[in-house]
């Protein structure tokens, strides 16, 4: 079971596209004695916009759909994951982290409809009135946007429309697939 966390819940970050490979080894280095550096796919999506495309942080943060200081912050632990895992001769591995993947064929918008995560059951949504302020008359239960963040189970029932990766809590987790 995932612990909760104290403070902000993190919001979705916006990403082009998952990583089609998820680990890079250093050669040279015997496999059982390679240290791992845990990246996270959100700080791998900022290091691609300001450092491959050479976008203004505003502009990635805009993509991102993040705040410029947020898109800074999480920039700026990428960069030193990765600095670390080449001067240490560690392992990248990415994964983790609370992202939307869009691509062209996901439409950007949500639709206008709160989803009981519980029941299933659909309500309209009200401009200007977030779905986890409503609450279920069946279940009692907070409500979700339709096409919003998601835990890690109810995403997999997501035909890849958004994916929220958590983050391992051990060791044994860490395993790429």
């Amino acid at each position: 079971m995932r612990k909760k966390r104290a403070g902000r819940p993190q919001h979705c970050r916006c990403v082009q596209d998952l990583p089609k490979v998820t680990c890079f080894t250093p050669s040279g280095v015997a496999p059982e004695a390679v240290e791992q550096v845990l990246m996270t796919v959100d700080e791998l999506e900022a290091m691609r916009l300001a450092d491959r495309d050479g976008l203004y942080h505003a502009d990635a943060a805009m993509q991102m759909k993040v705040s410029r200081p947020t898109f800074g912050r999480i920039l700026e632990s990428g960069r030193r994951k990765v600095a670390d895992a080449l001067v240490g001769g560690k392992q990248i591995c990415i994964k983790g982290g609370t992202v939307l993947a869009v691509c062209d064929s996901i439409p950007t918008e949500r639709p206008d409809i709160c989803l009981c995560p519980t029941c299933g059951r659909e309500f309209p949504h009200i401009k200007g009135v977030p779905c986890r302020n409503s609450i279920c008359p069946d279940c009692n239960e907070p409500l979700q946007r339709k096409g919003g963040c998601l835990s890690d189970e109810e995403s997999d029932e997501q035909e890849n429309e958004q994916r929220t990766v958590g983050y391992p809590e051990s060791e044994e987790e860490l395993e790429i697939e």
